[in-house]
């Protein structure tokens, strides 16, 4: 550890919160089961471009980027314009605003498999409902899934969190691997004409081996099932119209969230006019799925991808992260216990156990250390169109000290002793 940088504010508020907050917070991957206590900022005051300010004062270049909902960068000026300038008018109303269907507009002229468009506020509320309408369009029950799909019952029923939820709901849901179509295959054996959608993150640690988008498209639709990309993540970030533009496999609905409207909370369902019609039978309804605020933030971010170069810029940026991380782990032996992957959007730090240790202490002595040095990170490399080269340098440097340090200790048996807080636990997989 090359500094005693202690998080005394932040360990108050999370003594303050637990008293009153299950959890501390409302958001399970920005709790203290997700930070070294100890080793960690645990409260964010403000935020900026591509850095963030912890309750300490400490200052950060932020590559979470509130777990990859702010895609242009905090507080983005022609975000904040739009959102003022509706707030005059009104946050929500008595009957529907046309801002609703100007988005929607939107989405069905930069998406390739959107015709009709409805409104949530997170994507547990898109997976949800993209579930629901493609079982009442084949009559099916069963759902197969491969990613993380929200926590609503349909799918985190089918996790090891799934306290809570009825064993009837948890066996209706079935998972199958990434890059393995024989997996799926097996699904629809075993479950011949029951299974209703197969939904998946179209790409998140790895890139999808050739022709295993376009085999769960041709399987999926051989079966009479209803095939939905998770696109949360990946919409409006890999692409313009999302992972399926970039990798030219269209499903027949969509699920998108997180950078739709850059941090403000909104979701979106899009798909095929004869499925999305259902929305009209189906029930999926929220008074605040027209909140006005959100949507024009949404307007005012696809309006700039579509006059900006926001998905160029992500891009490239996150590719001289992903170029430079693996030359500095070849070139500061950490292949032991290190790797890359991902796309440059949203590129991963793969840390494996390094006996005598497991993953989770090496994870541990990773964050206390890219914490130290002012790198807001969880392992993963969340680009948003606010990340300059400076950023990038700053990040590389961090690693060019951090990853020798951690060979170090892992070589010398002395990582514990680094360590200013007790080693993380395993916690739940979202992929």
């Amino acid at each position: 550890m090359i500094a005693n940088r202690p998080y005394a504010r932040s360990e108050a508020l999370l003594d303050r919160a637990l008293r009153h907050i299950p959890l501390g917070t409302q958001t399970f991957s920005k709790s203290a089961v997700a930070y070294p206590v100890g080793a960690a900022p645990l409260y964010i005051e403000r935020a900026a471009g591509s850095h963030a300010w912890d309750a300490d004062g400490r200052e950060y270049v932020d590559f979470v980027n509130a777990l990859l909902a702010v895609s242009l960068g905090y507080s983005d000026p022609d975000v904040t314009a739009a959102v003022r300038h509706q707030l005059d008018l009104g946050v929500i109303f008595s009957l529907p605003s046309p801002i609703e269907i100007e988005v929607a507009e939107r989405i069905c002229a930069m998406v390739p498999c959107a015709e009709m468009v409805r409104f949530g506020k997170n994507g547990s509320d898109a997976t949800a409902g993209a579930v629901r309408i493609a079982r009442g369009f084949t009559g099916r029950e069963h759902v197969a899934v491969c990613g993380y799909h929200g926590w609503q019952d349909w799918y985190i029923g089918s996790t090891t969190r799934n306290l809570g939820v009825p064993k009837a709901v948890r066996e209706l849901t079935h998972s199958f691997s990434y890059n393995d179509l024989s997996s799926l295959e097996a699904l629809f054996a075993e479950l011949p004409g029951q299974i209703a959608a197969v939904i998946l993150e179209p790409m998140n640690v790895a890139y999808p081996a050739q022709g295993f988008l376009e085999g769960v498209r041709d399987l999926t639709h051989e079966h009479g099932a209803v095939l939905v990309f998770d696109e949360t993540i990946t919409g409006f970030r890999f692409a313009k119209g999302g992972a399926q533009a970039l990798f030219g496999v269209t499903p027949d609905l969509a699920t998108f969230g997180k950078g739709l409207a850059n941090g403000y909370p909104l979701a979106a369902v899009a798909g095929r006019r004869d499925i999305m019609k259902l929305m009209e039978e189906v029930f999926f309804s929220f008074t605040m799925g027209g909140e006005t605020l959100s949507l024009a933030a949404a307007k005012a971010v696809l309006d700039k991808i579509e006059r900006e170069p926001v998905i160029e810029r992500i891009t490239a940026q996150g590719e001289k992260v992903i170029a430079g991380l693996k030359e500095r782990i070849a070139r500061h032996g950490a292949d032991g216990f290190a790797s890359v992957s991902g796309h440059p959007a949203w590129s991963f730090l793969n840390l494996r156990d390094a006996p005598p240790y497991t993953v989770w202490q090496v994870r541990t002595l990773y964050l206390q250390e890219m914490f130290a040095r002012g790198m807001l990170c969880l392992g993963t490399h969340n680009m948003s169109y606010a990340h300059s080269d400076e950023d990038v340098a700053r990040l590389l440097v961090a690693y060019d000290e951090v990853l020798p340090l951690m060979r170090d200790a892992i070589a010398t048996g002395t990582l514990d002793s680094r360590l200013s807080c007790a080693p993380l636990v395993p916690l739940f997989r979202v992929r």
